[in-house]
């Protein structure tokens, strides 16, 4: 999947476009829940290196937050590593060029769901 394809898919599953909070930096791209604003996805150029594999290429990597029990589930051979620059207990990376479509679409349903505003239970 290429970083545009991954930008559309968001757009229409979850009505949601990149948004670019750092400073200086027009690549990195996250997306985020429309009403509590928190990042269900961040879109990064990284050294294929620094997610430990023995390669200098940069490719897009999504960064994804999954509950707990899903830990364990995928693996390399899925383009799934623990996730690069963010808590490696609550964050995997999808790396886009590797991973198959089905497997990243439903890593980002599964981060959209872990990351959206919770409903609050009245007490009786």
């Amino acid at each position: 999947m290429t970083k545009q394809e991954f930008f559309n898919m968001c757009l229409d599953s979850y009505a949601t476009r990149p948004d670019y909070p750092f400073d200086e930096d027009f690549e990195t791209a996250v997306f985020r829940h429309t009403d509590n604003r928190k990042w269900y996805a961040i879109v990064m150029r990284v050294s294929r290196r620094k997610l430990g594999i023995d390669s200098d290429e940069v490719i897009d990597v999504v960064n994804l937050k999954l509950p707990t029990e899903m830990f364990g589930s995928f693996g390399a051979a899925d383009g799934v590593y623990p996730a690069y620059h963010m808590n490696k207990l609550h964050w995997i990376s999808v790396l886009l060029p590797d991973a198959p479509e089905d497997v990243v679409k439903f890593l980002v349903n599964a981060s959209f769901e872990a990351t959206k505003a919770k409903i609050k239970q009245r007490k009786k």
